[in-house]
């Protein structure tokens, strides 16, 4: 029976599974790293050791299982971070990753001098905190001497792929987070090459998530115990894969992920871009295209709510019982802990209570925490809707996606039946995929994905619910405007 291996590069762990041709998951592991917080807003891993977290994590996968199996390995990855490595391959500095904050200066000049509209048209996408090409111009200001040695920069999951089989390689959807790739014609940008300082020759070769990029290096298959021929894929950026691996590659199919952070993917079978800004037009990793909204702050909110600020690390328990104020709830929150992004691309956004009184219970609050986040989804689903794209259902994903009550708020916000797949596997389950389209288990993505994910469970909307989150949703959209102005002041 032959096995592959999908790699999850999240952001505090690597997630790996091992997984049949069948799409049987055979056994799976989790390999934490630390993240590092150097100054307020910034955020960096040593790629290092996403690679021993990694290569751990292959070793324990496979204990006590035939290696011999293995016929693919690839990746879904945390998107937007900036990976520089000088002329031996070596690192020079630690990742700055997704949602590090340290880049509104170059965000602002790339969006008012540089211009949205010329991003726009070099990028189909303007400009965000958390893209690469901010990141770049930032370390090309503050810190010259290592943009000088810079011989190559790639994203963090093609640090593994380099580690596994020497190859300097990216994918189309990983892509087009950096503000570097032309999205529309699929191939970087030498205008924003130019904007940037950069040669090509630094950038990695563009692939195809499910295309093979080489093989294990002689020595690596050898400490790992596996063959050397085994096929190593691009991969893709985690929302792409994890839309893989819940089966959303039709055109309009609708991937929700309620991770650390939140995003609504919309795949489509031809390029189209928001043109108001509010969300990412991507490749996806079948070839084809796909428009994002990503909230910084999804299952982080709850995270901080229960586990930082009430103590516990029962989510279960504190939920329990919160859904009873559905309906009379007049708390509402403000998830923007790490400011946002999609619609409002504002880095000085806080996360805020609104609407407290004397009687103001705890279950009113955890309850307005899951809302608050949902009504943030629902914010990307509307502007979706101004480019054309109506969600009529949506499949779910993500650690926030094992609450009962969360999935249940999320269908009655966006009034849409939500499907759970069978195998929640997420990134990895569908980096698992792209390996067997590499190894020539299935044709396509979309053969792999119609024969392998099953749905297990719908969760309907309660029309119960619709007036109440509708008027709700109303209120909310207004906190944002009233609270942007003094935001900036903090």
């Amino acid at each position: 029976m032959d096995a592959y291996i999908g790699i999850d590069l999240g952001t505090s762990a690597a997630k790996l599974m091992l997984v049949s041709g069948d799409g049987e998951v055979l056994a799976s592991v989790v390999k934490e790293y630390p993240i590092y917080y150097p100054a307020s807003g910034w955020s960096e891993q040593n790629p290092g050791d996403w690679f021993t977290a990694v290569a751990d994590g292959i070793r324990a996968l496979l204990q006590r299982r035939d290696k011999n199996t293995v016929k693919g390995i690839s990746f879904g990855g945390q998107m937007h971070g900036l990976v520089i490595l000088d002329r031996d391959g070596g690192v020079i500095r630690p990742a700055i990753l997704w949602n590090d904050g340290r880049t509104q200066k170059e965000t602002d000049y790339l969006n008012g001098t540089v211009g949205k509209e010329r991003l726009y048209a070099y990028t189909a996408n303007i400009a965000f905190a958390g893209f690469t090409a901010p990141k770049i111009l930032w370390v090309k200001k503050n810190e010259p001497d290592n943009f000088k040695k810079a011989a190559k920069i790639m994203l963090p999951k093609d640090y593994l792929a380099y580690r596994l089989t020497g190859a300097h390689c990216t994918d189309y959807s990983d892509a087009s987070g950096t503000l570097l790739l032309d999205v529309k014609n699929r191939r970087w940008s030498r205008e924003m090459l130019a904007v940037c300082s950069t040669d090509e020759a630094v950038l990695p070769k563009l692939c195809e998530s499910f295309e093979p990029v080489g093989t294990l290096l002689p020595a690596v298959a050898d400490e790992l115990g596996l063959s050397r021929r085994v096929a190593v894929a691009a991969g893709a950026g985690d929302n792409a894969a994890a839309a893989v691996g819940n089966g959303a590659v039709a055109n309009g199919a609708c991937n929700i992920s309620i991770g650390t952070s939140g995003t609504v993917f919309i795949a489509g079978d031809t390029f189209g871009a928001d043109p108001q800004n509010g969300l990412h037009s991507f490749c996806h990793a079948n070839g084809k295209y796909h428009l994002l909204g990503c909230i910084l702050s999804a299952a982080a909110c709850s995270k901080w709510w229960t586990e930082d600020i009430l103590k516990t690390g029962d989510h279960a328990a504190e939920q329990t019982g919160a859904e009873r104020y559905i309906g009379k709830n007049d708390v509402f929150f403000l998830p923007y802990l790490m400011g946002e992004r999609s619609p409002h691309n504002d880095v000085s956004a806080r996360g805020a209570f609104i609407g407290m009184r004397p009687g103001t219970t705890r279950g009113q609050m955890t309850l307005a925490v899951l809302e608050g986040v949902a009504f943030a989804l629902k914010d990307c689903a509307e502007a979706a809707k101004v480019s054309g794209f109506e969600i009529r259902s949506a499949r779910v994903c993500g650690g926030g996606a094992n609450s009962p009550l969360w999935k249940q708020i999320i269908a009655d916000v966006l009034d849409v039946p939500l499907e759970l797949p069978a195998v929640k596997g997420g990134p990895a389950y569908g980096a698992a995929i792209l390996a067997m389209v590499a190894a020539g288990r299935y044709k396509n993505v979309e053969e792999a994905a119609d024969k392998l994910v099953k749905i297990e469970k719908r969760v309907l909307p309660q029309k119960a619910n619709e007036e109440n989150y509708r008027e709700r949703y109303g209120v909310f959209k207004t906190l944002y405007p009233a609270l942007k102005d003094a935001f900036k002041l903090m």
